[in-house]
């Protein structure tokens, strides 16, 4: 499932554009990897503007639950997604190495054909954390158990340096 929504940002910006809706997770193929399901959706709102010093910015909202893979149990983990961000826009490449040096904000190269869903999903994928868990204690044993079921037991298999050990009394 393929959704895209289009814009010129500097464009968007002059002409002070608002811009919500909804997407389908299904939808953000890159996020896919750290997802338990492809369940939900995220609504979403862009704005164009200008900040006090008169550069143009787009503020993006995005809100929704998404359902990650839990790192430690494997399990479902539904994670809150609610992020509000502020990207300056660059108009060249030297504008951008100029606005990266300044920590306090995050600059994009304004392209014309800036496609919002694919920034939606970066801006999404930036803000989760390497290795999602649940909250110590709320991992679910029922999930923990099978993991532990299906894993080798000591008694099952054989010490790993047994055949040196049979070697080496054989000599």
């Amino acid at each position: 499932m393929s959704v895209s929504f289009v814009i010129d940002p500097l464009d968007f910006v002059q002409n002070a554009g608002i811009h919500h809706g909804k997407i389908p997770v299904d939808a953000l193929v890159r996020l896919h990897d750290f997802l338990f399901d492809k369940e939900g959706e995220l609504i979403y709102q862009i704005r164009g503007q200008f900040d006090k010093n008169e550069k143009p910015i787009l503020h993006l909202e995005i809100k929704g639950k998404i359902h990650l893979s839990c790192q430690r149990c494997l399990g479902k983990l539904i994670h809150t997604v609610d992020l509000q961000t502020f990207l300056v826009l660059a108009k060249n490449e030297a504008e951008l190495e100029q606005a990266d040096e300044d920590d306090t904000a995050d600059a994009i190269l304004a392209t014309p054909d800036m496609d919002i869903v694919s920034l939606i999903e970066d801006e999404i994928i930036l803000s989760l954390s390497i290795s999602s868990r649940h909250a110590e204690g709320e991992c679910s044993m029922q999930e923990l158990e099978s993991i532990n079921d299906s894993l080798p037991s000591k008694t099952q298999s054989a010490h790993p340096f047994a055949a040196l050990l049979a070697l080496k009394k054989t000599n």
